[in-house]
């Protein structure tokens, strides 16, 4: 009688799993950022790090000025376009967005520390 009880739960717990008895996942597909969500991140993440101490007021400042010179590219490369970016346009900006990023992450993980 317990094997049969045994077979018959294993039974049921296949043929659920078979069916696909289970809960639906979330779509986790998100779209990529745009420059602008990109440029405020990466604002938000320096205010963040200068105010947490995370980054002197030396690194701070040099991504401050980083940030500022990519914003005039942008500014530059939309005058040009009459107000669009093309898709070389954007393939830059998002490739120094890149680079800059990882600076705001190195320079806040270096161990220097607001003093």
């Amino acid at each position: 009688m317990k094997n049969r009880l045994i077979a018959f739960a294993i039974t049921g717990l296949l043929t659920a799993s078979a069916f696909g008895v289970s809960t639906p996942t979330p779509d986790t597909t998100k779209k990529p950022l745009t420059i602008q969500q990109r440029k405020h991140n990466q604002q938000t993440r320096i205010h963040q790090g200068a105010k947490s101490g995370q980054l002197t007021r030396h690194e701070a400042k040099h991504l401050e000025k980083k940030e500022h010179a990519l914003n005039k590219e942008e500014r530059e490369m939309r005058k040009e376009n009459g107000g669009k970016l093309t898709a070389k346009d954007r393939k830059k900006l998002n490739k120094q967005q890149n680079h800059l990023s990882k600076q705001i992450y190195k320079d806040k993980h270096n161990a220097k520390k607001r003093g």
